[in-house]
């Protein structure tokens, strides 16, 4: 009988697996069906620890390989987001005046950064002559509350990334699912002012997410900003 099954294999074939193993080793299907052929022939009552240590180190395998493909991803949407970031920065630089800023947020902007909605929004104590109409205007004291809205306890400056909230619906313009808050401090003599940005994928903003390129965004549309307003 044992020659009989030996006789199955042609001695080309297996000549050539001989020379080269490692052929075998690298097709899982043939390995898990070597493995399932030696258990099935020792018994179910003998425990094949080779078998049982291949099935677990091809486990690990499996892991390893999903962890890595994550880390990949990961480093390829931070990248993509950086570049991102860095075409809209160019789009703010290339404004002439205030009134193509502001108006380049919703029209130019917003696009670029794959979001619905993108409004400067200030409160109107002290004014800013000539503010453009696309700039949203809310009462003393608002922009507080609405970066407070669901909060305990507001932190100053922090960005606030969130479920959208009734309370800033108006403000978009239009529905959203999630939105973030930038504040942008234009100094003691001017008045307080928010970046609004409102997405309709109700995972694009979320509190556990990075600010780092947000506060980038910000940090140069304030600069931008104060030089459009100084004329």
């Amino acid at each position: 009988m044992a020659s009989e099954q030996q006789a199955v294999l042609d001695s080309e074939t297996r000549d050539r697996l001989l020379a080269d193993p490692g052929v075998i080793l690298a097709d899982r299907d043939l390995m898990r069906a070597l493995v399932a052929a030696r258990e099935s022939e020792i018994g179910d009552n003998v425990i094949d620890i080779r078998g049982r240590a291949m099935e677990a180190l091809e486990s690990r395998l499996d892991r390893l390989e999903t962890q890595h493909e994550s880390v990949i991803a990961a480093a390829f949407d931070n990248q993509s987001g950086t570049a991102v970031i860095h075409r809209a920065v160019i789009g703010l630089l290339e404004t002439a005046d205030l009134a193509e800023l502001v108006d380049s947020l919703q029209s130019d902007i917003a696009p670029l950064l794959r979001i619905e909605t993108l409004r400067l929004v200030v409160e109107p104590d002290p004014a800013i002559p000539g503010l453009p109409e696309d700039a949203v205007v809310v009462p003393d004291g608002a922009i507080g509350r609405i970066i407070a809205a669901g909060r305990r306890t507001p932190r100053g400056d922090d960005i606030v990334l969130r479920p959208s909230s009734p309370i800033t619906q108006p403000l978009h313009g239009r529905a959203v699912a999630s939105e973030a808050m930038i504040p942008i401090d234009l100094g003691a003599r001017r008045p307080r002012a928010m970046l609004l940005m409102g997405s309709g994928d109700k995972t694009r903003f979320m509190p556990a997410h990075g600010t780092d390129l947000l506060r980038f965004f910000a940090q140069v549309f304030r600069l931008v900003l104060l030089a459009r307003l100084r004329g």
